[in-house]
């Protein structure tokens, strides 16, 4: 177990639990104002978390499952851009849904966060099957068969490699900015990245100069086999839902192996955080009946999410210390049940009670995310080719 773990948190909407926005502290009229978000983003910040991840999806998530309702979202990439300005050292991980994208719009999206948010962006990879969802494009469709997970996963580890390269088509000297001469940029600092792979084609290079990170944060949710894959051949952090430890073990091991096979093992490791949902109380049974009321207010439907830790404040450590205890688990990411409740319970009880054990730190330097998680900044893949640099 490092001497640190991770902790990072989930921003969905009003909360992960569908009846979230009929609580009394929920704001479900502002989910849509950045005010909302920057007042989630401000109290995640106090608690020195390494970063936040941002849902997305390109489907309408259903809020009531007697009504069948839906309801909408902002776009991840986009509202991760506008907090930038307004946080200072947190980490802003948004989802792309890579399935009906194309690498070279994400690759400039992500750049840009990176760019404005001094060196703090990354982007979580997500794929898709949903036959709902690809209709909103009509470009593809997909067999209802499980193989088609791994042609998913194996798009998804060509789009992570095109970001990749995208981020590394500009030299960090490319821009000159040469006034006596009138050269802004270096044109022999550019390359075209000339990437054709079973599902892209894309010459490059990027309209947007190299990322301070070099390259931002990849992130990858393992739910599948096929996806413990992506993770291990393009990630640097991979999310798992264990059932129990041994999962973890296999989950880490199958990464670590898949790391490997790509190519990958004198690289930087892959960070591995374990998703835990909470719904959180002052006491046990205080959480328990929060939990009972936002489970009728989702009405007839509703089930518990996988790992649902539902308890108080310490109850959440003792849980946090046993995953991290095993051996390639570097942190914990956090989904809130109802926010702003559970959240304000992580900051003010959760947090400092990780410090008083001596997991968590008690001050965030102004850094790189790259640097919060421990990663080296990449060699740029054109550098390294021209100058033989490993």
């Amino acid at each position: 177990m490092a001497d640190h773990i991770h902790l990072v948190v989930a921003l969905e909407g009003a909360g992960s639990h569908p009846g979230a926005w009929r609580a009394p502290d929920a704001q479900p009229q502002a989910l849509t104002r950045a005010d909302y978000w920057q007042g989630l983003i401000a109290t995640a910040e106090t608690g020195l978390l390494d970063f936040v991840t941002i849902p997305d999806s390109f489907a309408l998530h259903r809020g009531h499952p007697r009504t069948d309702r839906a309801v909408g979202g902002l776009d991840a990439v986009l509202l991760a851009s506008r907090l930038a300005p307004t946080t200072a050292r947190i980490g802003l991980i948004p989802t792309a849904t890579v399935t009906h994208t194309e690498p070279f719009h994400v690759s400039k999206a992500i750049a840009t966060l990176d760019h404005i948010s001094g060196g703090r962006a990354g982007v979580a990879l997500r794929t898709t099957a949903d036959p709902g969802e690809a209709g909103l494009f009509g470009r593809r469709s997909f067999p209802d068969d499980p193989s088609v997970l791994a042609v998913l996963a194996s798009e998804a580890t060509d789009f992570a490699t095109v970001l990749a390269r995208l981020w590394d088509s500009w030299e960090d000297d490319a821009e000159i900015r040469d006034v006596a001469t009138g050269r802004f940029v270096d044109r022999d600092r550019l390359h075209y990245i000339d990437f054709v792979g079973e599902h892209f084609a894309v010459r490059g290079p990027s309209i947007t100069p190299r990322p301070p990170q070099g390259r931002p944060i990849i992130a990858a949710t393992g739910a599948h086999a096929t996806d413990l894959q992506l993770i291990g051949a393009s990630a640097d952090v991979g999310f798992i839902t264990p059932g129990d430890v041994d999962d973890a073990a296999r989950a880490v091991g199958a990464i670590a192996a898949a790391r490997t096979a790509a190519g990958r093992a004198g690289d930087a490791p892959v960070r591995v955080l374990v998703d835990l949902p909470v719904v959180l109380g002052s006491s046990k049974d205080d959480a328990a009946q929060r939990l009972e009321q936002l489970d009728a207010w989702a009405g007839e439907g509703s089930t518990a999410a996988a790992g649902l830790v539902v308890g108080t404040a310490q109850g959440l450590a003792d849980e946090i210390e046993r995953w991290t205890s095993v051996d390639g688990v570097d942190g914990i990411r956090l989904r809130p049940a109802a926010l702003p409740h559970d959240l304000q319970v992580i900051v003010a009880d959760l947090v400092p009670e990780l410090q008083r054990r001596g997991l968590f730190r008690t001050d965030q330097a102004d850094a790189s995310l790259r640097e919060r998680l421990g990663l080296a900044r990449p060699h740029n893949h054109f550098t390294t080719r021209k100058t033989g640099v490993a």
